[in-house]
């Protein structure tokens, strides 16, 4: 194992709470291990860990990330969004095989939307003649996380936001049954709503969305109706 990480697990073990790790297991419905370590003790190690380290070479991030990736413990991955955020617009274009990576392994929404949203949102901002490659073949993949990510990558554009690429991609996945499809499709009209509210409820009244897919869309607009 990778001495970076051998000291990261000796540090975040020497802070675990298996109260906390009991509890945070069952609320992910028992698909992974943890330390126990809330958000804000976790930032902590992890600041305190780094002083100590230093960062890494940014040409160690792949397999780095792959070691963090093999690790039981959910902290493990969550330590690894959070060093790649700090290199997310100095690692070059192949990286996005590592977040394709990160996206579809040990997937769940907890590290998905923040890979999504933060680190590839970021990524196809410097690299824009990727977007129709990726978000074709994650469409395609048969992968809903893949597919999940496809949808929001955008979520952060706000005003940038390629509207006739993100309608696409909700007619696309529109029938699709899987709860985090139709919650995503809901959370990238709601987020957009919040800029332009008309080009949302156009939308919704002239495309035949889910239940959930059109009560998320529409939180936004009907709370400001009150």
């Amino acid at each position: 194992m990778n001495g970076f990480i051998t000291l990261l697990r000796e540090k975040y073990q020497a802070q675990a709470c298996p109260e906390n790790a009991r509890q945070m297991k069952a609320y992910m419905r028992n698909q992974y291990d943890f330390f126990g370590l809330k958000a804000e003790k976790q930032r902590e190690v992890n600041r305190f860990f780094l002083k100590e380290t230093g960062m890494p070479a940014i040409t160690d991030l792949p397999e780095l990330i792959h070691q963090l990736w093999e690790q039981p413990e959910r902290e493990m991955q969550f330590f690894g969004m959070m060093l790649l955020d700090k290199y997310k617009n100095k690692v070059d274009e192949d990286f996005i095989g590592v977040y394709e990576f990160m996206i579809s392994t040990k997937s769940w929404w907890d590290t998905v939307d923040y890979i999504a949203a933060t680190l590839v949102g970021a990524h196809f901002k410097r690299f824009p003649h990727q977007i129709p490659v990726y978000t074709e073949k994650w469409l395609k993949s048969g992968n809903l996380w893949l597919q999940r990510s496809a949808l929001l990558f955008q979520l952060k554009y706000r005003n940038a936001t390629d509207t006739k690429l993100m309608f696409s991609l909700i007619e696309q996945l529109s029938n699709e049954k899987d709860f985090f499809i139709r919650k995503a499709i809901g959370w990238v009209l709601r987020q957009y709503s919040k800029n332009d509210p008309e080009a949302v409820i156009s939308f919704v009244e002239t495309h035949v969305l889910s239940g959930l897919s059109q009560k998320e869309a529409m939180k936004v607009i009907n709370r400001r109706k009150c």
